[in-house]
């Protein structure tokens, strides 16, 4: 069981992904950016999921801060595109560091594909 930190502003979607999560994974979250730092830096989780437009710190500026202390970590962006359903966040988390990219609402045999993929790429 890979330990999974989901970072979402919105407590229905991180309870989902937890609930999706159960049983494959042991789930830790974050409610926002600045916490899913703190968080990683106590407890280095094998893949962190995150939200991009979030208060107090966006996704992506989370995405470079996590990187540039953990180069080698493994990160899964996901965004329902804001009030502009604007998916460009996604390119721009890809760019930023992000291994897979959600687009909200997604699967469960969609979330696990990514966690697997992002964890088959650390052994490499």
């Amino acid at each position: 069981m890979a330990l999974i930190l989901v970072v979402d502003d919105e407590e229905l979607v991180r309870r989902t992904i937890a609930l999706m999560l159960k049983g494959a994974h042991q789930v830790a979250i974050a409610k926002n950016g600045v916490d899913a730092l703190v968080q990683a830096a106590a407890h280095l989780p094998d893949v962190i999921i995150t939200d991009i437009i979030m208060p107090e710190k966006e996704g992506v500026e989370t995405i470079m801060e996590l990187l540039r202390t953990n180069p080698d970590l493994r990160i899964i962006a996901m965004s329902g595109g804001g009030r502009s359903h604007n998916y460009d966040y996604l390119q721009v988390a890809m760019q930023a560091g992000a291994l897979r990219v959600l687009r909200k609402p997604f699967t469960k045999q969609e979330l696990l594909a990514a966690i697997d993929l992002c964890l088959d790429k650390a052994g490499d």
